[in-house]
């Protein structure tokens, strides 16, 4: 036993001691190896090596127990030899054969490796030997040598193992050999199939069968439509049919899939003239009843559930006849009120309604006869799962059956509403959820399509679809009822979408329930109102504002009106769900409405009622915001605009308030509007409005008015010139010019006319562009900022118009004068007309030719210096503008390579300037880096990244920061490969920043150095970096792994949550979504535990429902199916505690507590690269611009916001800022808190803070707390001596 204890004197002194501040460093200094391989990352090896092909012999005989090989001379030698070469090729393996083979239909074998598996090395060992004799006897390794081989290596084989290799390898090959090759060879390939099929049907073992199955039904899949009258196909096929109702799951599953196969992707079913169905399908039906019949639904026997997997995906593929003898089977079963069993043929019904209606075997009358009698199956309402399937197989049902007859579908609604309808009373949630978007789809897909080819629908229908739909309304209207008061939510919904699909025709019984919902709507506390105005939007959207008026009147009149106005809720609705209507019923009910408004609004003003003339007031302008929704896409614009044109004139003139409304209201006509017809309406018009709208943007408002209408007007103006005809805009054009040019005009309307001279350019044809410019060409040059920023989004607007060619001819035809008035004024140009400046020149650049390449260069520095300008739209149009200019080099030499070298070269010149010119350089070169990373040749490239890093050494901050953005750059747009050999320059040169620069820009290199870890590693990055850095590096290693630890924990968090059986599903399209149920057969990879006790509970769980009282069940009642649930129902659901209160009907009370925390730390995105591509202009800032940037851009001059902040007392005093915590209890003159009459004692409360763990402030901690109880206790006793002395 070796004594433990201190060391002996002196040998603390001969240890190693860890310096300070490393004891956590576990790497060695000396690490020779490491250093050794890692000088082979990027180079093989100098030295020679020693493995040759004599020295792997030699020591493959040597581990073979090669003792006899000779003397240890021999050995000498070999190993001489050895050294002598570079090795050529490793010696042949035992899985040579598997490694090297080249066939991919084995690429499976080869991806998936399990060392551990006993079958993947027998399969290996099979493969590498077949592989080793087709290539001994000369084979070119194809599908039909394998397939050759491994059939005589099937015949061959005894053991069950060999087997399964063989015949998993052959279910691999077979997909890929020649048709031609199986059909010739059917006859033997089937037989040994069917041999080993036999001989493995009673064995332990299941893979071998399993794979054969699957062989024997690739076989036959491949096989012509004549083979199948021969009984020898039948007869294998039978084989294989036999197995689908196997006991072992592996081998039922295997079966299944090849009868799948066979019956649905058989290769004869997709030629031209393919059968309608497979000839086996009919001996396949057959046997699916059979098999069903002799099981005879007991508990104790599966085959019934097998068989019924079985049908749920072959009942589509049947002929007629054989679908009309399952469904019988089906229906015949599931009266024996077996909860699986019912499930089951409920799966098969939703398959077979889910197919399409091209490929269904259905006629419509045997569609509706399943719905019939689905109706005797209903289940209780207490059984959740069972009622959740029946309900969506119904609604798959009746949507299949509108696809085939819609009118049947039709005459089946009113029943299925009536059940329906039955389920919203239910208890459960989901019940409840389901019926109404059963209802919902029903309606959508079956009665709207429907509405339209069928004419009004009256209350007095008698026969017919009309009929029908008012059972089905009437079944919907009685959800208004209070029994149904726990539902209103869900009958609202069903409400409008039944308004939305046949309000149009069916508006005459729908309008008693609108009164009822009016009625409601006035109900005090009514807790649906969103639900309910949604509901009556519908009906808007559908019937128009007319017929809904009608039924529910307004109750508005601006004489003797219910100063309440219970009605009043109506006008937000209309005016959110309004389109698609008559702009003359506006024009004849709501305008005299809103003019009589206003008077009766005027007159309780001139009376002294103020507050009601507010009310009138509000009233009149929500008429008016209704507008909008009447011009979209309304359907009386030829007759019904010229009724409203001439009040929205005198409207716009004299009333300031409707003009935003109104403004918004021809934008929406005018973009609305479609045929050439309705264009030529408004066009007409267009003489009367322009000329309003161009006197109310010139207008100067009052001081105090900001005028937030003078954008809403000019965009109209945009618009409406849009439908103008070019010479009436020609017209408008020289009499703007005119006005700009007069001298009387102020400088608010010089602005303004410019404005308009804007939108009006690119409307107006070449000759008139040229007269304008030669108008504003003097403004260019201007001193005022505001005009000579607007003078460049006139040129800007004349240079890029869409309006036909007229732009471009103008550009081409006066480009000289162009280019002289740009460089001219490049010396006067103000910084807010950059932006429009640079506009025009991307215009422009985008029609030069080589002979203009003079003046590319002279725009370039400029261009360059634009790119930190203050404006983001500056800078944004710069960056375009270069890449603008690298395609015009690629026009002018033809071959993009040698133009980038050309141009790039022009662009280093900058590199000598200014720091400016430096920085804003490097910003351009990533920009264009970052375009044209595919054509940058590897020499240029070079080159700029050794340029760009000589940089990283100056001591310039604002040159440093660009050159590392453009490292980010590198390092996003070039792969591993080509950024390997550039490494070591990028790394010397960051190696090589200052100290002080170092500091200051470390979240930047550590940006760097933590892309450069994801591609080259830890290791050889830290290597290639001096020891200053080794610190960030480990710090950066910590952080990549736990965030990686994180990420793997959040993806097994939700693959379990995932695979939680409990967790609540949303409700999906198939069936599989409803039922939760586990089936028996497990595939690989399911956990067989968690299925096994699901089907143990659920095999059992059936109970049955004893009649009312002492009455007993009568078994021969045609609902007694009723009476059998799946669920117990002694057992009440267990409600989920969450910790809030209840209400009555089942509402949650949450409580707001003022201190909680309301915002929350979102999860910080990898934005590594979206700073330094914004900055380059490659991409978008996603937060807005500041106040600054959005007044450099704007088109109009808008005043600036005061920026005063209140502080102080009296009338400067802060408002609506948040109270001090505690400033309740704080007193008036002493100090402390007092007890306030009513609320709770006041309490100091210690903060807990993180900062409060750090050991170094412990005392000065403690020191405050003993401070903070010394105090309460001091207060105690004063306290207490003050009630003593008030006592005595």
């Amino acid at each position: 036993m070796v004594k433990t204890g201190k060391l002996r004197s002196g040998t603390a002194q001969k240890l190693k001691r860890w310096k300070k501040g490393h004891s956590s460093d576990s790497n060695p200094e000396s690490s020779r190896y490491r250093q050794a391989a890692r000088s082979r990352f990027f180079s093989r090896p100098s030295e020679k090596s020693g493995l040759t092909e004599d020295a792997v012999r030699l020591h493959n005989d040597l581990q073979g127990g090669a003792g006899e090989l000779g003397d240890a001379g021999e050995v000498g030698v070999a190993m001489e030899g050895a050294e002598q070469a570079l090795s050529v090729r490793s010696a042949a393996t035992f899985l040579s054969g598997v490694s090297d083979c080249s066939n991919v239909s084995f690429r499976k074998v080869q991806r998936y490796w399990d060392s551990n598996s006993a079958a993947h090395k027998e399969i290996c060992a099979v493969l590498a030997a077949v592989t080793e004799v087709i290539r001994a006897q000369g084979g070119k390794e194809s599908e039909t040598e394998y397939f050759a081989a491994l059939m005589t290596t099937l015949e061959a084989v005894d053991s069950s193992e060999s087997l399964a290799a063989v015949a998993y390898l052959l279910n691999l090959v077979l997909k890929r050999v020649p048709v031609p090759v199986l059909r010739n060879r059917f006859s033997d390939t089937a037989k040994a199939l069917l041999d080993v099929m036999s001989s493995q049907a009673n064995s332990d073992s299941s893979s071998a069968l399993r794979w054969v199955l699957l062989c024997l039904a690739q076989l036959l899949k491949k096989q012509d439509v004549s083979v199948w009258s021969f009984p020898s196909t039948l007869q294998a096929y039978h084989g294989i049919l036999s197995f689908t109702v196997h006991a072992k799951p592996k081998v039922r599953k295997a079966a299944q899939q090849g009868v799948c196969s066979i019956l649905r992707g058989s290769d004869f079913l997709f030629a031209d003239n393919s059968p309608a169905h497979h000839p086996a399908a009919m001996t396949t039906a057959k046997f699916c009843c059979k098999e069903i019949e002799q099981a005879g639904g007991s508990k104790e026997d599966t085959t019934t559930l097998h068989v019924l997997g079985l049908l749920k995906e072959l009942l589509g593929s049947f002929p007629l006849s054989a679908v009309k003898s399952c469904c019988e089977t089906l229906l015949r079963v599931m009266t024996l009120s077996h909860a699986l069993v019912t499930a089951g043929a409920m799966q098969a019904f939703h398959q077979l309604f889910s197919t399409q209606p091209s490929k269904t075997p259905l006629t419509a009358e045997l569609n509706a006869q399943i719905i019939t009698a689905l109706y005797d199956y209903l289940p209780s309402e207490n059984d959740l799962q069972p009622l959740l399937a029946w309900l969506t197989v119904m609604e798959k049902a009746h949507t299949h059956l509108a696809s085939l007859q819609s009118s049947l579908c039709v005459a089946h609604l009113p029943r299925f509403f009536s059940t329906a309808m039955s389920c919203l009373l239910s208890t459960h949630t989901r019940v409840v959820a389901t019926a109404t978007q059963a209802m919902k789809t029903l309606l959508e897909v079956c009665v709207s399509p429907l509405m339209s080819e069928m004419g009004p629908v009256l209350p007095t229908a008698t026969s017919g679809n009309p009929a029908h739909i008012c059972k089905m309304f009437r079944c919907v209207e009685e959800g208004l009822s209070y029994r149904f008061h726990a539902s209103w939510p869900f009958v609202l919904q069903l409400l409008g979408c039944f308004y939305r699909a046949a309000g149009k025709q069916a508006h005459a019984i729908m309008a008693k329930s609108l009164q009822s919902l009016c009625e409601l709507r006035s109900t005090p506390r009514f807790p649906y109102g969103g639900e309910l105005d949604l509901a009556v939007g519908g009906a808007v959207e559908s019937m128009g504002p007319e017929l809904l008026l009608k039924a529910v009147p307004l109750l508005i009149t601006g004489h003797q009106d219910d100063l309440e106005f219970p009605r009043s809720w109506l006008v937000p609705v209309i005016r959110d769900h309004v389109k698609h209507t008559q702009l003359a019923f506006f024009a004849s009910y709501f305008l005299p409405l809103a003019n009589t408004l206003k008077q009766r609004a005027d007159e309780l003003e001139q009376s002294g009622q103020k507050l009601e003339s507010k009310v009138y007031h509000t009233l009149q302008q929500q008429i008016w915001t209704m507008l909008p929704g009447f011009c979209q896409s309304p359907t009386d614009v030829v007759g019904g605009f010229s009724a409203l044109a001439r009040t929205l004139g005198s409207s716009l003139n004299e009333r300031p308030h409707l003009r935003l409304p109104i403004c918004q209201s021809l934008r929406t006509l005018i973009r609305s509007t479609h045929t050439a017809e309705e264009k030529a309406e408004l066009s007409r018009f267009s003489k009367n409005f322009l000329p309003i709208l161009f006197n109310v943007f010139t207008q100067k408002p009052p001081e105090q008015d900001t005028a937030p209408y003078r954008p809403a007007v000019l965009d109209t103006i945009r618009v409406y010139l849009t439908v103008t005809e070019p010479a009436m805009v020609c017209s408008f054009l020289q009499k703007a010019t005119e006005k700009l040019n007069a001298a009387d005009s102020s400088e608010f309307t010089r602005l303004a006319v410019m404005d308009l001279v804007v939108a009006m350019a690119p409307c107006v044809d070449e000759d008139t562009m040229t007269h304008t410019y030669n108008l504003i060409k003097p403004y260019l040059e201007s001193k005022d900022a505001g005009v000579q920023k607007k003078a460049y989004r006139v040129l800007e607007e004349m240079c890029g118009g869409e309006g036909g060619g007229a732009s471009q001819r103008f550009v081409i035809s006066n480009l000289q004068s162009l280019q002289g008035a740009l460089l001219s004024s490049l010396k006067t140009a103000a910084s807010p007309a950059k932006r429009p400046r640079l506009k025009c020149l991307i215009h422009i650049v985008k029609q030069l030719n080589e002979e203009h390449k003079d003046f590319i260069i002279s725009l370039l520095p400029e261009v360059i210096i634009c790119t930190k300008e203050v404006s983001l739209g500056a800078r944004k149009n710069a960056f375009t503008l270069l890449v603008e200019m690298g395609n015009a080099f690629t026009r002018f030499y033809g071959n993009q390579k040698e133009a980038l070298e050309q141009f790039l070269s022009v662009v280093y010149v900058g590199l000598t300037g200014t720091v400016t010119m430096m920085t804003c350089t490097v910003l351009a070169l990533s920009r264009l880096v970052f375009h044209y990373r595919e054509s940058i040749e590897a020499s240029t490239l070079e080159q700029l990244l050794h340029n760009v890093c000589l940089l990283l050494t100056c001591r310039t901050r604002q040159i440093l920061k660009v050159a590392l953005g453009f490292l980010k750059v590198i390092l996003f747009v070039l792969d591993v490969k080509t950024l390997a050999g550039h490494l070591p320059v990028m790394m010397e040169a960051i190696g090589n920043i200052k100290d002080d620069m170092r500091r200051h820009f470390r979240a930047s290199l550590k940006s760097i150095f933590t892309k450069l870890i994801r591609k080259f590693g830890y290791e050889l990055v830290k290597d290639m970096l001096p020891a200053e850095h080794h610190k960030v590096l480990a710090n950066i290693r910590k952080v990549e792994a736990r965030s990686k630890r994180k990420r793997l924990a959040q993806d097994a968090e939700e693959e379990g949550s995932d695979s939680e059986a409990d967790a609540p599903k949303p409700k999906g399209d198939s069936i599989e979504d409803i039922l939760a149920e586990s089936d028996s057969d497990l595939s690989e990879g399911e956990e067989p535990k968690k299925a096994q006790k699901k089907v143990g509970k659920k095999r059992g769980g059936a109970w049955l429902k004893e009649g009312l009282s002492d009455e007993p069940l009568n078994f021969l009642d045609p609902q007694a199916s009723q009476r059998v649930l799946a669920t117990n129902p002694e057992v009440k659901a267990r409600k989920a505690e969450h910790g809030f209160k209840v209400t009555s009907d089942g509402r949650l009370v949450i409580e707001d507590e003022e201190d909680k925390q309301k915002k929350k730390t979102k999860a910080a995105a990898d934005g590594d690269m979206e700073d330094v591509l914004e900055e380059a202009g490659i991409k978008k800032k996603s937060q807005k611009r500041s106040a600054d940037e959005d007044l450099d851009d704007d088109d109009m001059e808008v005043e600036s916001q005061p920026k005063y902040k209140a502080g102080g007392a009296g009338i400067h005093r802060p408002l609506g800022g948040r109270r001090e915590s505690g400033a309740d209890y704080k007193a008036k003159k002493g100090k402390g808190d007092v007890k306030r009459k009513g609320k709770d004692d006041p309490y100091a409360y210690i903060p807990l803070k993180k900062a409060q763990l750090n050991r170094r402030k412990k005392a000065k901690l403690q020191g405050q707390f003993k401070g903070i109880v010394r105090g309460a206790h001091k207060g105690a006793l004063s306290a207490k001596r003050m009630k003593n002395k008030r006592r005595a």
